[in-house]
């Protein structure tokens, strides 16, 4: 069933990011306030540190946590997390959800379970994330923070367009993809983005996607 710009369902993506060895904490956690499961996904974030860059400590190894659940439950355990691994306390992590439009494949969502009026958020923040080919996401992070982000969580991907293909002994090859997650105040998205559309040739065929989501709920974002 396709919905309607005007439907939502009640869900919501929990994403958290921590240092790594923390994902399958975070899961547990989860998992006792009510979320049925999720994902965790092995990235680096990107400090921007003068001190930190001389000794080639800059990327920190992340674990990007996934979560999809309906909202009520997704604002329990988001509190219950900040509660208990600090995400407001400086280098313990981020945390934020965006609204889930449909869901597919999950067992324990129920896609029929439709909200005519969603309850109007107001959050300050917008998710940006960017897929380019791999090598080209320090090129993003470096567009975004001259365009004022404080910088981004970097994802290792795979491409499968039809256009995105090279052969190899006669065998097609999909080429790595870098997922860049970057969250922005929303006042700053449109210069970060044009920013990253100029520098990466972004509407050029081939080149890369940028979408923008709405951010919820946040915690460990600081200004």
């Amino acid at each position: 069933m396709m919905l309607s710009n005007s439907e939502t369902s009640d869900f919501e993506l929990i994403c958290v990011i921590v240092n790594n060895g923390l994902g399958s904490k975070i899961l547990q956690t989860a998992k006792k306030c009510g979320v049925s499961g999720g994902t965790v996904l092995l990235g680096k974030g990107t400090i921007k540190n003068r001190l930190l860059e001389l000794l080639a400590i800059n990327d920190v190894r992340k674990e990007i946590v996934l979560m999809v659940t309906n909202k009520k439950t997704a604002e329990y355990a988001l509190e219950h997390l900040e509660k208990k691994f600090k995400f407001s306390k400086p280098n313990h992590g981020i945390a934020f959800t965006t609204s889930v439009l449909q869901i597919i494949g999950a067992r324990s969502c129920n896609n029929e379970q439709i909200q005519e009026e969603r309850e109007v958020q107001n959050s300050m923040y917008h998710a940006i994330t960017v897929i380019v080919d791999k090598g080209k996401a320090e090129k993003v992070i470096d567009a975004a923070v001259e365009a004022g982000s404080k910088g981004g969580t970097v994802i290792n991907g795979r491409g499968s367009g039809i256009h995105e293909t090279s052969k190899l002994f006669s065998m097609a090859i999909e080429p790595e993809k870098e997922i860049v997650l970057i969250l922005s105040e929303k006042e700053s998205t449109e210069a970060i983005v044009s920013a990253i559309r100029k520098k990466l040739k972004i509407d050029e065929p081939g080149m890369g996607i940028i979408f923008i989501q709405d951010v919820n709920k946040t915690y460990g974002i600081y200004k």
